[in-house]
């Protein structure tokens, strides 16, 4: 880069940030929060009032029970996988526990609860700010629904016990739907409109019958009746009870030994988590011994339906074969033959019978019917992986119905799924296919073999070869007889001796567990914290909107003026601060600042000086800080005249005592003399020109030749000349003023002069339109408590405001402990 343009552009960058300030003070915010402190100890306070009567009267408690419960090792079973499928699990591999944790959270076996629990009928009592859930069995009364009548849900019931076998049923107000919900479909109809059934009185077993209700009251005989006199009953539907006990169960394996499955269920009473997970595991066990047993259950039907074929063709066969025998014996030569042929006949047999299995089968899987099929035993084969394959297709078509409730048929997971159950059918097909091929080249020997010995049988006379036919016949079915006996004890003994693959452990049980939730410190933390928030959003917001300077480092930096002094707040009566109180702190400071105004212009000169004073809008302080720097140069012995240039708004005369009636303004006109316009005070070197009576036409009379020609009469007569200027923020008077000075102050006031208008004068200073320009820092106040003026008063009566100074508890704790070590 060409090293002017780099320049240019570096000033260019400067000049952008002049007159620009942060918009948000964090310094000034955190000030903010500490001089605040009061209201974050009043919401502290509060906030934690409101969390223990929260915790204590209103949020519900949640307790959470578990039972933990093994998986066999040996288990193996049609509906048991050992292998996973990815799409459904997301996992490389799988153990039971998955496919058990899979089934518990499924929601098959949680609408088989809920239908058979009646879990869509929830209890509870209330008071006046709390409500509590109740189980099941801790109600006086069950509400028995009729799940083939139409049936309100979401709308409480109260049930007041009325002395014997009688309850009152009170329906809430103005609560009719004309959406009612059906148990049987699982959906909602809608009705023409109606009334809400009037308060009843019910009794045990009565029936109660309207056009959105159809229950009884049935009578707990576990629990005492009258332990609640007053309990309310909600009904809910199946997907919402199923939904809130899914989310409230959690299933999870024991990191050492997977078999070992942990069931937590959580809820808003302890009695209910334990009643539901024993029975839902009561539930689980049964359920999994009837899916383990469904394909044996299967396997009897099957042979038991062959036996009674297989036994009307051997009675038939029987009785022919024992008609011809009478007629023509065997001859005893032939016995081994007819062995050979049998013995052969029999293995054949044992293959057809495997071949029709295995036809069976393989019809069960293309049809899906899953549910039919038949143990691969029965077809002479032991195969677990068979099985396991054969369970996660039963899986996969489950999980496909499931999808089409939600997804169309042309979606990508339903198509995910379908090339899935294919591929899986393809692997049963072709494991089918191998063992039928081994059948069949089986079968083919036996046939050759056959055909050799039958073969040798051809020399033998007719009747001989027609009996050996029927013996053959008989043999043949005989074996199949024995055979699926044989067959079908073992799968009734198999049935008979079945045991669940899942073993509880430990039982759920209430032992006065404490509740889950809620967490009390949390909550504390949330509220407490919310409410201190509030103030410290609204300080934040207010600090972010604030537009006042505020800090010193900032000012200067900002606008790269340089800083002539700062000043105290005073609390003088009236602007004579020097005048009146010589020893204050603020005194100190217009001597501070006094000294410092040297450097803006140049004193080898020997002429007189002229300074304005200037601000951007009036309040700011600009006169008093006028008054007190002509003070303080008056009181060194300078001949020093203060003159009120101000002619909008006069204010000089007030504070000196003097008369307004002559001014500039009436010398401007012509009106008097000089002399006429200049006062005297007590101080012998300062004098006072008042601003005069308000003319109309204020900016042509400061603009005019005549008010150049008065600052340089002044120039003959006094040492300074300290000009109360207008505000630039409002006219633009001073600006033209500052051609003929030879320094001028620009007054800021602490959290009073707005940011925004010190950019106008920034720029003029940065672009050299305004030159020997100061800053004096008004009405600051320091927040460290250390004194007055510059935030740094000493408290030894160094100034005069000192002697009802008293230093804050934190600094003399602090300057006690200093003497105390200063002394060691």
């Amino acid at each position: 880069m060409i090293p002017a343009s780099r320049k240019k552009k570096e000033e260019n960058s400067k000049k952008e940030d002049i007159g620009y300030f942060v918009l948000f003070d964090p310094e000034f915010f955190l000030k903010k929060l500490i001089k605040n402190w009061y209201w974050f100890v009043t919401m502290f306070s509060l906030g934690y009032v409101i969390s223990i009567c929260y915790s204590k009267y209103y949020a519900q408690r949640i307790y959470a029970s578990s039972l933990s419960l093994s998986i066999s090792s040996n288990a193996a079973s049609y509906f048991t996988p050992n292998q996973s499928i990815n799409f459904i699990y997301g996992q490389s591999s799988s153990k039971d526990g998955v496919f058990l944790k899979k089934m518990i959270l499924s929601r098959s076996h949680n609408e088989y609860l809920v239908k058979n629990l009646g879990l869509y009928v929830n209890y509870s009592t209330r008071s006046l700010i709390r409500k509590t859930y109740l189980d099941k069995h801790d109600s006086p009364v069950f509400l028995e629904v009729d799940e083939s009548h139409l049936q309100q849900v979401d709308t409480p019931i109260e049930l007041v016990f009325k002395g014997g076998d009688k309850y009152e049923v009170i329906f809430p107000q103005n609560s009719s739907n004309t959406r009612l919900y059906n148990y049987k479909t699982e959906g909602f109809e809608i009705i023409s409109p109606y009334r809400m059934p009037e308060n009843r009185i019910v009794r045990i077993g009565e029936w109660f019958t309207s056009p959105n209700y159809r229950f009884r009251l049935l009578n707990n005989t576990s629990n005492p009746r009258g332990k609640q006199d007053k309990i309310f009953v909600e009904l809910s539907t199946i997907n919402q009870s199923v939904n809130s006990i899914v989310s409230s169960v959690k299933v999870t394996s024991d990191d050492e030994l997977p078999s070992i499955i942990y069931i937590s269920k959580s809820g808003f009473n302890l009695d209910e988590t334990v009643q539901f997970l024993n029975t839902t595991v009561e539930a689980l066990i049964k359920k999994r011994l009837e899916d383990e047993n469904i394909v044996d259950r299967n396997t009897v039907k099957y042979i038991t339906a062959n036996l009674e074929i297989v036994k009307q063709k051997l009675d038939s066969v029987g009785q022919k074969k024992d008609k011809i025998a009478q007629m023509f014996p065997f001859s005893e030569g032939l016995s081994p033959l007819i062995n050979e042929i049998g013995d052969l006949e029999k293995r054949k047999v044992l293959l057809t019978e495997n071949m029709k299995a295995l036809s069976s089968i393989r019809s069960s899987v293309i049809s899906s019917r899953l549910d039919q099929i038949v143990n691969l035993k029965v077809a002479g084969i032991e195969d677990a992986a068979f099985g396991a394959r054969i369970s996660e297709l039963k899986t996969l078509l489950i999980k496909k119905r499931e999808f089409l409730n939600i997804y169309t048929s042309a979606s990508e997971p339903i198509k995910e799924v379908n090339r899935l159950i294919g591929d899986m059918r393809e692997e049963i097909d072709g494991s089918l296919n191998f063992y039928l091929k081994i059948y069949q080249k089986e079968l083919s020997n036996i046939n050759d073999q056959l055909a050799k010995a039958e073969f040798s049988l051809e020399s033998l006379p007719k009747n001989r070869r027609e009996l050996l036919e029927i013996e053959r016949g008989y043999s043949i079915i005989e074996s199949t007889y024995n055979l699926l006996l044989s067959k079908k004890a073992e799968t009734e003994m198999r049935i008979a001796t079945s045991k669940s693959d899942l073993v509880v452990i430990d039982k759920a049980k209430n032992l006065g567990q404490p509740p889950i939730a809620p967490d009390i410190l949390k909550n504390q933390l949330i509220i407490i914290g919310g409410l201190m928030m509030i103030p410290a959003l609204f300080i934040f917001v207010l600090t972010f909107l604030d537009t006042k300077v505020r800090n010193v480092k900032e000012l200067v930096e900002v606008t790269k003026i340089p800083l002539l002094g700062v000043i105290g707040k005073s609390n003088h009566r009236n602007n004579l601060v020097v005048l009146e109180q010589p020893k204050s702190s603020i005194s100190e400071a217009f001597r501070g600042i006094r000294a410092n105004l040297r450097f803006l212009y140049n004193e080898g000169e020997g002429r007189s000086k002229v300074i304005l004073v200037n601000s951007s809008v009036g309040g700011e302080g600009k006169t008093f800080t006028s008054i007190n720097i002509a003070s303080v140069l008056g009181l060194s012995g300078k001949k020093t005249i203060l003159v009120g240039m101000d002619l909008r708004k006069p204010k000089i005369f007030g504070d000196f005592k003097v008369d307004n009636k002559y001014g500039v303004s009436t010398y401007l006109t012509g009106e008097v003399g000089l002399e006429e316009i200049i006062n005297k005070t007590k101080i012998p070197t300062l004098n006072v020109i008042t601003s005069g009576p308000i003319p109309p036409n204020p900016s042509e009379l400061l603009m005019s030749q005549k008010n150049v020609d008065l600052i340089n009469k002044l120039r003959e007569l006094y040492d300074f000349i300290i000009l109360d200027s207008p505000p630039v923020g409002l006219v633009a008077d001073s600006f033209e003023l500052m051609k003929y000075t030879d320094a001028n102050i620009y007054v800021v006031r602490h959290e009073y002069t707005e940011k925004y208008m010190l950019k106008m004068v920034s720029e003029k200073y940065f672009n050299g339109e305004v030159k020997n320009l100061g800053l004096v820092y008004n009405d600051y106040q320091s927040n460290k408590g250390y004194g007055y003026g510059y935030g740094y008063g000493y408290g030894y009566g160094y100034f005069e405001e000192d002697k009802n100074y008293k230093e804050p508890l934190l600094i003399r704790v602090r300057n006690r402990l200093k003497k105390l070590y200063d002394k060691v």
